[in-house]
């Protein structure tokens, strides 16, 4: 019996883990140059896409940022509150999911994203690229 109850808890607890092991979830970004912590992004999914968008940005002074760099719908619009990770889906062979876009507030760009889990789920490592050009950053879950 004890046996027994010690494989569920264990089985509980894998769930638990693998469960936090995906991109869904609240996360801190860190700028990849400066090292500072700048906003919270919440990565959602519906229909097995994921999406994120700014919940929160962390510097004071820039609690009414704008796109003013961005060139498409975003241009001029709010920072917190838009979506800035899009179209990302689970690639089945690895333990990555891309295949969306990610958009860089500060200078307007959009890059193709590969999101993957670290650290058990408790880091993310974010990577932005054009062709084979590329800047990861390292998010760390909050919630």
């Amino acid at each position: 019996m004890r046996d027994v109850m010690f494989a569920a808890a264990v089985a509980l607890l894998a769930e638990a883990a693998f469960a936090q092991a995906t991109p869904v979830g609240l996360w801190k970004t860190i700028d990849d140059e400066t090292k500072q912590e700048k906003s919270y992004v919440r990565i959602s999914e519906a229909g097995g896409v994921l999406s994120g968008k700014v919940e929160k940005l962390l510097d004071p002074t820039k609690q009414d940022a704008k796109c003013d760099k961005c060139t498409d719908a975003r241009k001029d619009k709010p920072v917190i509150g838009m979506t800035i990770v899009e179209g990302v889906k689970k690639n089945d062979d690895e333990a990555y999911w891309d295949g969306g876009s990610i958009l860089d507030p500060n200078n307007g760009k959009t890059y193709k994203v590969r999101l993957t889990p670290k650290d058990g789920g408790k880091a993310l490592e974010v990577r932005g690229f054009i062709g084979p050009f590329y800047r990861n950053q390292t998010w760390v879950r909050v919630e």
